[in-house]
């Protein structure tokens, strides 16, 4: 188990790179999360910092002059994008000068072009590959386009086809709609395959980190499990919850064991703040601060509340996560599940 083996040092010790989501971290909707912005820019003052983004539609400088707009001091190379990580895939397969097909926008032709591949945006001029992001204009000939070009051929190898993540959804500010893992499960079920992903949480987003930054030393700071925690993990790198996005109280009690994070906190403020230890008693109470809480087979037992729903919340996922037991078969106290960070 991954969480909470901590000594009381501050989850910034002992660390050389981190690794910042941006939606629901930096950001939420077109205003900087109170507070993120002078937390991250003290954090950079300690240590490497750099953006992790899957949104392909915005090229680094883009995303690096949105972030100094909010206030953060950052330049393009401090942010790695989703296509920069799925051109390192796509050139396993083809080299430089090759034909690419493209479905999303600039975030990903300027990549290509950076690397020296030809993009195209029709079948009909027989690409060598087809990359395909999230941007809004992307419709359903864009997706047609895609299924022509990689559409099974009698005597046609299948080539290469690289997508820049699988989110299935992305927010906006009307709520959440649909993301790249959408769009990608269309074309998937008009030509029957699957594309290679590059973004969180596959390896090549955290690799492409690694080579850029030069150490291995990291930590994942993000709002989602599925994306952020699960890439991390799989990154072999410590990763960090905040309760300032998209997973609350309640993914957290029921996260699986490759989305468990080694941090839960409830902003960013707490990055400089000496981490409360996990304590487990010989009886099994699992105590972070005044809270513990224990197992009783199906049950989780709240012993003591404590003073701070952070460290019950802590000290619940310790109990249910050491446990192995899938949180559809428990029976767990609505005060746990109470979202006190929205």
């Amino acid at each position: 188990m991954a969480l909470f083996r901590k000594d009381g040092v501050t989850p910034l010790a002992g660390v050389e790179l981190l690794l910042a989501d941006l939606d629901g971290v930096v950001y939420r909707g077109p205003d900087a999360i109170p507070g993120a912005v002078e937390c991250l820019n003290r954090a950079a003052n300690e240590t490497r910092l750099a953006y992790l983004t899957n949104n392909a539609s915005r090229t680094d400088e883009q995303v690096a002059e949105h972030l100094r707009e909010l206030g953060l001091r950052v330049a393009a190379q401090d942010i790695v994008t989703s296509p920069q990580a799925a051109v390192t895939v796509l050139a396993k397969h083809v080299q430089p000068g090759a034909k690419v097909l493209v479905v999303g926008g600039e975030g990903i032709t300027v990549e290509l072009e950076k690397a020296g591949y030809v993009v195209t945006r029709s079948a009909d001029d027989e690409p060598d590959a087809v990359m395909q992001g999230f941007a809004p204009h992307v419709g359903w000939e864009h997706l047609a386009e895609a299924a022509f070009a990689l559409a099974e051929v009698e005597g046609r190898p299948l080539i290469p086809w690289v997508a820049t993540n699988t989110d299935w959804t992305i927010p906006v500010a009307r709520g959440l709609a649909p993301g790249n893992g959408t769009l990608v499960s269309a074309v998937h079920t008009a030509v029957a395959r699957l594309p290679e992903f590059a973004g969180k949480p596959e390896k090549p987003m955290y690799e492409t980190a690694f080579a850029r930054f030069g150490t291995q030393n990291a930590l994942m700071i993000g709002d989602r499990l599925d994306t952020d925690t699960k890439g991390g993990r799989a990154a072999g790198i410590k990763t960090l919850h905040v309760l300032t996005g998209v997973d609350r109280p309640k993914q957290l009690l029921a996260a699986s064991k490759d989305m468990q994070p080694d941090y839960i906190v409830g902003s960013l403020a707490e990055l400089f703040e000496p981490y409360p230890e996990t304590r487990v008693t010989r009886d099994g109470v699992h105590r972070v601060g005044g809270a513990k809480v224990r197992m009783q087979g199906h049950i989780v037992k709240i012993v003591a509340e404590g003073d701070s729903p952070l460290n019950l919340l802590r000290a619940a996922c310790s109990a249910i996560y050491a446990s192995g037991l899938a949180i559809y078969g428990l029976k767990v106290p609505e005060i746990l599940v109470k979202d006190h960070w929205k």
